[in-house]
């Protein structure tokens, strides 16, 4: 899997904004099929900064109803990436 595959974007939220005060924590959207390992890797290569930890969850996706007619979203999977002391943020991710 390569790693442009592998994360999909980074999440923007009230929470991910909070974790990302303390500059170490970033969080994405990545592939279902990707496991730890492999989001570790494709984050040091594409952001080139080491990462300490990576914890994953996968959230199920909603019921939804159009009128008579119901169906799922996805189920999606998202990352918390650690980075390591003294590691920096990348530029594009500081102010979003």
């Amino acid at each position: 899997m390569k790693a442009t595959d592998v994360i999909r974007r980074p999440l923007i939220t009230e929470k991910t904004s909070i974790l990302r005060e303390d500059g170490r924590t970033i969080v994405f959207h990545v592939a279902r099929g990707a496991n730890k390992i492999d989001i570790k890797r494709a984050v040091e290569h594409l952001l080139g900064a080491k990462v300490a930890a990576v914890r994953t969850s996968t959230t199920h996706g909603k019921v939804k109803r159009q009128g008579r007619f119901s169906g799922k979203r996805p189920d999606w999977k998202r990352a918390y990436v650690r980075l390591r002391d003294g590691e920096k943020l990348p530029d594009f991710l500081e102010g979003a």
